[in-house]
């Protein structure tokens, strides 16, 4: 039998995606990726257009014909039949144009009904959700008032702990209302939406009513803490009884409060921005009470819109679509339902996906290739030569007690108990998220569930949980380019190895290193070693404060500097684990491209991307990663890069040896 061909060039790399006339020591994105740019259009539907969504793309057919087949089967039963009806329901316009706001009408009269303070909390409670999360990024921001995140508790590992959040924003961070230059007319963009969907919903005065809304939104923002103070664990460390709220943060009426939400037996939580929770409380008290009616009535018909009638889907589009990711054309509805399905029932979607797209090969080719790069991690840190032996001893069994999840979860969330209706689409989501939100409650008062997953077996991306010392590694990110059986090791440990090295990495990023072992948080390094890792993490921001794709706005080094470390010490255990699994095979060049070459290529055609530039500007404001074209720049501190390449002092990325920065 003639061997499988690779999916992309003739060992795994598009070579026609280069650019040859630029050198590699002065732009390594431009060099690998440069061609790809120039001859790529990003679709019309698309916010930026790369490796991800082109996998993506692939997944969504495989997907399609998953949820679709569930919805032409009469005979179809259990949860294929509930993934059926959900998309059904979904697709049914003409049904949802029949009803208009009728579906929202229990949400509104709720609303409508608040007549003090206590009945105003109550509502808060019963509307908060477990949509929030904070240390995977996923999910940063909540258009509610408050989001809940529940977890491992950061000092007891065998204890699940509810994390109470910031929230209450219709934009994505505080800078938004805040911040000046473009932000002026973003501002006047969104008060404009908000009037435009209290007028489709007959609502009076919506001009007046919205400008009040904002100004509502903008106090929030006010006392919200930044992406960079968010992402401090440090700071999040906050252990609060329920009887602190009143005190900690007085104006909420917090009994009532915790009734709607189903949390008056808990006795403690653990509350991550506590500025922010009492500055938001201080409001509740503060604002009058129609205010706060005219703003959770626009925060249901904004959140709802996607579920009812075309005209309020295509005025959030307009918004948050246009105006803020710069995207002209609103996705088919198809898509729009395959994601509508997915947030209600993605596990049973992800249990289908896998049994039709992911082979026991490959899921055996990728854990022996998670064993050699842990292992390379493991030889990294023996080789520190500035370590303390104590903190080595610490990295050392954090390396070799760290969890992998590949493919798929070993036990799937059992979604029997929750109702799914093929007329039902907005009745669908507003049961889900409650679903969810139920889902997460019960884990309190139990044991830490380990094998749980984060991630959906179809969702193109890697995680690590740095609370659990685990990481996960969905079966659709393993697939070309990142990973593919037919494709040349040196590709496969360019990409997927440094992707699984990346993954590795965040356990012991500025983030990771402050958990142990069990994901317990204190403290297990020495001042000398934390000194040394801190001096490291700094030169690595400064680094990245340097990339400025705009005069007005550049990449923040510290925002980014848990990827940015993951980054560059995920590339350098890749390059050590594929060199060792290579011993003793002779060096190879195809194409005239060396092993060493080809490796790095590899890793710059995974960041191959464009995005348009509003997408880009929201990146640099809240994205934890640094934009494509600079993590493919990580190579400059990588000593091999430059050998690879014949880098040379003078070129664009060059760095002396002193000044690459090693983490780890």
């Amino acid at each position: 039998a003639t061997a499988p061909k690779p999916q992309l060039g003739s060992f795994g790399f598009d070579a026609t995606g280069m650019d040859r006339e630029v050198k590699p020591g002065d732009d390594f994105f431009e060099f690998v990726n440069g061609t790809w740019v120039r001859n790529t259009e990003i679709p019309a539907d698309r916010a930026s257009y790369g490796t991800f969504v082109m996998i993506h793309e692939r997944v969504e057919k495989d997907v399609r014909a998953i949820v679709e087949g569930a919805a032409n089967d009469p005979g179809a039963t259990g949860d294929r039949r509930k993934i059926g009806d959900a998309f059904t329901a979904f697709m049914d316009e003409a049904r949802i144009e029949s009803l208009g706001l009728t579906p929202l009408k229990h949400e509104l009269e709720a609303i409508a009904a608040i007549d003090d303070r206590a009945s105003l909390a109550r509502l808060f409670g019963q509307s908060l959700r477990a949509d929030v999360d904070l240390l995977n990024a996923t999910d940063t921001y909540t258009d509610r008032l408050f989001g809940l995140w529940v977890t491992q508790h950061l000092h007891r590992p065998d204890e699940v702990a509810p994390y109470l959040v910031q929230g209450g924003l219709g934009m994505p961070d505080r800078d938004y209302y805040l911040a000046d230059g473009k932000m002026v007319d973003v501002r006047k963009a969104y008060e404009a939406h908000l009037a435009k969907l209290l007028t489709m919903a007959g609502i009076d005065d919506a001009e007046a009513r919205a400008a009040r809304i904002l100004a509502l939104e903008t106090a929030i923002a006010r006392v919200h803490a930044t992406q960079e103070q968010t992402n401090d664990v440090r700071q999040g460390d906050n252990e609060w009884q329920r009887a602190d709220f009143p005190r900690k943060a007085p104006g909420l009426e917090w009994d009532a409060f915790f009734e709607g939400a189903q949390l008056a037996a808990q006795p403690n939580f653990i509350v991550w921005q506590p500025k922010a929770i009492a500055g938001i409380s201080k409001l509740a008290a503060a604002q009058p009470l129609e205010v706060w009616k005219d703003y959770l009535t626009v925060r249901a018909i904004d959140r709802a819109s996607g579920f009812l009638p075309q005209a309020f889907a295509d005025q959030r589009f307009a918004f948050y679509g246009t105006v803020l990711a710069g995207t002209p054309q609103q996705r088919d509805r198809w898509k729009r339902s395959l994601n509508a399905v997915d947030v209600q029932l993605g596990e049973a979607v992800g249990k289908l996906y896998v049994e039709q797209h992911f082979t026991p090969e490959t899921k055996a080719r990728a854990d022996e290739m998670v064993k050699n790069v842990v292992a390379a991690f493991a030889r990294r840190i023996d080789a520190l030569d500035w370590m303390a032996p104590e903190t080595k001893e610490t990295a050392k069994a954090k390396i070799s007690g760290i969890g992998v999840g590949m493919g798929y979860p070993s036990k799937w969330i059992d979604y029997s108990t929750l109702e799914i209706r093929p007329d039902d689409a907005l009745g669908n989501a507003q049961r889900s998220s409650l679903f969810e939100y139920q889902r997460n409650l019960a884990k309190l008062g139990k044991p830490v569930d380990r094998g749980e997953w984060f991630l959906l077996p179809h969702e193109v991306n890697a995680l690590n949980v740095p609370l659990e010392n685990r990481m996960i590694f969905p079966a659709s990110i393993l697939q070309a380019p990142f990973f593919d059986g037919a494709a040349d090791d040196a590709v496969n440990y360019g990409s997927m190895g440094a992707v699984i090295g990346h993954e590795i990495s965040h356990s012991f990023d500025n983030m990771g290193a402050l958990f142990d072992e069990r994901g317990r948080m204190h403290n297990w390094w020495t001042p000398e070693d934390q000194k040394r890792f801190e001096k490291a993490g700094d030169a690595l921001a400064k680094q990245y404060d340097g990339y400025r794709p705009f005069p007005d706005l550049g990449v923040n080094g510290r925002l980014t500097l848990g990827e940015n470390i993951a980054d560059v010490a995920g590339l350098a255990t890749a390059w050590d684990a594929y060199q060792a699994s290579q011993q003793g095979k002779p060096p190879q060049v195809l194409d005239g491209f060396t092993p060493a070459q080809r490796f790095f290529l590899g890793f710059g055609q995974s960041y191959r991307a464009k995005e348009r530039e509003p997408a880009l500007r929201n990146a640099l404001l809240a994205d934890p990663h640094a934009p494509d074209h600079y993590r493919a720049q990580t190579v400059r501190n990588v000593d091999a890069w430059y050998e690879a390449f014949g880098v040379q002092p003078g070129e664009k990325l060059y760095l002396a040896p002193d000044q690459r920065v090693k983490v780890w």
